[in-house]
């Protein structure tokens, strides 16, 4: 059985929506998501502009790699994210936390000129652990 244990050394990062680390014991399976962006099924982009329909979009995306994974959000103790404005971090986490209920994994946000396609405003690396 694997067993996830929080480490919060400071408290400070709860209002902040993310985890400082996650123990991991037991692990029999690790899933590394690649970068998920704001793409439907047929590769178009969802949400031109609209960093929140984006952000749905991308974690929508997530969602189904995992469950062909045979995992699911509960699973995930790292997040990775690129955003092409920080700005846009409170809706992230508002967003996020829509999707990850209770205890948020460890993540790291990073601001960056550009992602791959024109047009994409995030991308989204995850790791679960069953």
């Amino acid at each position: 059985m694997t067993a996830k244990t929080p480490v919060n050394p400071w408290s400070w990062q709860d209002a902040r929506g993310f985890t400082q680390a996650w123990c991991v014991e037991g692990a029999t399976t690790i899933v590394y998501v690649s970068g998920q962006v704001a793409l439907d099924a047929d590769g178009n982009l969802v949400g031109a502009g609209d960093f929140e329909a984006q952000a749905r979009q991308t974690f929508d995306n997530i969602g189904q790699v995992l469950a062909q994974a045979g995992a699911s959000f509960d699973d995930i103790v790292k997040l990775n994210v690129y955003l092409t404005d920080t700005a846009n971090l409170p809706v992230l986490g508002r967003i996020k936390a829509g999707y990850i209920k209770g205890q948020q994994p460890a993540s790291t946000a990073v601001g960056v000129t550009a992602l791959a396609m024109p047009g994409l405003m995030l991308e989204v690396e995850a790791t679960a652990v069953l």
